[in-house]
């Protein structure tokens, strides 16, 4: 269940400000981030860690608003980023460019332009493709690229199937021995620098065991490369730290720290990370209203409570089948107290939110989506024409708006009609 989401007289509130007020304000559908979350969650990570030389590098595709990644960048992270656009976010919101590592399997040349101009601290390579392709671009600019190669050390992770990324099957990075081979044309191209080693095997991975042993993994592969001559800065060892949706072991980051740390200890390496959900997920909520009460006639039917947000805000629960836990926000005088499936108004039967969840519901209800802060407005779009949600942030008994809800003619910039189907 959420970590930020507390109810104090039947009201929710994120820190001390009371959900209702947000709701009254800024409409629903509404993401609302707490930004005090997302403080001790870096903190604790960050403390963890300290016997060994670090950086946190938060993955922007979690939660990619501005005033989301300035929190970060103020508490002095780094970022992984996977795309030009995601870049631009970070430049924006205070991000420095010498912290941040990117990933991904399809850079384009406009990308890697963009990144060398700024003077990012790391490629992370994935493919014999990409790396000419970027020691092409550093020569026409005259820029040197910093390489990290990303190594598929295909091992399962043990999670869902469309967030694992370090098994052979899956489209990320390259195995044992290509990696040598790249690091081996690195070490030998005047535009390209070795700087560190990089794996990253899933995503909401339970157990530290497949970490750990991804990090042997990398740690056996950068001691064949110092035998070849070739010197390793810096081991980034992903993400995929898991967090509770539901009733999940937590993650035991302490022992995981620990053990990280000692197959650490005495290298002359600076240990970076990706974490991005195991930052943000537990520290936001959707607020959402019921719009319709359709109760159920007979056994044989299903009780469906209506919701003004969808699966184009929150897509999670549908192409994930991932559990999201769901409190009223505020006493509902006239409840019809049942188990209900959570729907929205998409016109897909798979818009769901959540199934078979005993509430007391009424038309005007206002819900909390718990766990929403991690691949939720981020995935979201303008299905059947819907406006995306607004976003929130909380400070304290404080909150601010950090990105308005969108509006249709912002939706439709961008778009024209054809004059007699042609162009004007």
């Amino acid at each position: 269940m959420n970590d930020c989401f507390k109810l104090r007289d039947g009201v929710g509130y994120l820190e001390d400000v009371p959900l209702t007020a947000i709701a009254e304000r800024c409409g629903t559908p509404t993401y609302v981030y707490s930004r005090a979350h997302f403080t001790v969650q870096y903190n604790a990570l960050d403390t963890a860690l300290a016997a060994v030389p670090h950086t946190i590098c938060y993955a922007v595709k979690a939660n990619s608003n501005l005033a989301v990644l300035n929190v970060f960048a103020r508490l002095g992270a780094g970022f992984d980023i996977v795309s030009g656009g995601e870049l631009e976010r970070v430049m924006r919101a205070g991000g420095d460019p010498a912290k941040v590592i990117f990933s991904g399997v399809g850079k384009s040349a406009a990308e890697i332009d963009f990144a060398l101009k700024l003077g990012i601290g790391c490629f992370n390579v994935e493919s014999a493709a990409e790396l000419e392709r970027l020691e092409l671009h550093a020569r026409r600019l005259a820029r040197r690229a910093p390489v990290s190669v990303r190594v598929n050390p295909d091992i399962d992770a043990g999670t869902h199937p469309y967030i694992s990324t370090g098994l052979k099957t899956n489209k990320f990075g390259v195995p044992r021995d290509e990696a040598l081979s790249l690091y081996r044309a690195v070490e030998n191209s005047q535009w390209l620098d070795v700087v560190g080693i990089d794996c990253h095997i899933g995503s909401q991975i339970s157990s530290p065991a497949p970490l750990l042993e991804a990090l042997t993994s990398l740690l056996q592969l950068t001691d064949t490369l110092n035998e070849q001559g070739i010197a390793i800065r810096h081991i980034d060892i992903g993400g995929g730290l898991g967090v509770r949706y539901r009733d999940e072991a937590p993650f035991e980051l302490d022992s995981y720290a620990r053990d990280v740390c000692a197959a650490l200890a005495g290298r002359n390496v600076h240990l970076l990370l990706e974490p991005g959900r195991f930052l943000v997920a537990n520290g936001g909520v959707l607020l959402t209203r019921v719009e319709y009460l359709k109760p159920a006639r007979d056994a044989t039917h299903r009780n469906f409570a209506v919701l003004d947000a969808a699966m184009n805000d929150l897509i999670r629960p549908t192409l994930y089948q991932a559990w999201h836990g769901v409190s009223v926000v505020a006493p509902v005088e006239h409840a019809t107290q049942t188990r209900w499936d959570l729907v929205g108004p998409v016109c897909e039967s798979g818009d769901f939110l959540a199934h078979d969840r005993e509430l007391g519901l009424d038309e005007g209800a206002l819900l909390a989506i718990h766990s929403a802060g991690a691949y939720g407005f981020v995935q979201s779009s303008n299905y059947n024409s819907r406006n995306r949600a607004a976003e929130v942030l909380v400070d304290g008994d404080q909150f601010a708006v950090v990105r308005r809800r969108e509006t249709l003619a912002e939706q439709l910039r961008g778009e024209t009609v054809l004059q007699d189907g042609q162009p004007e």
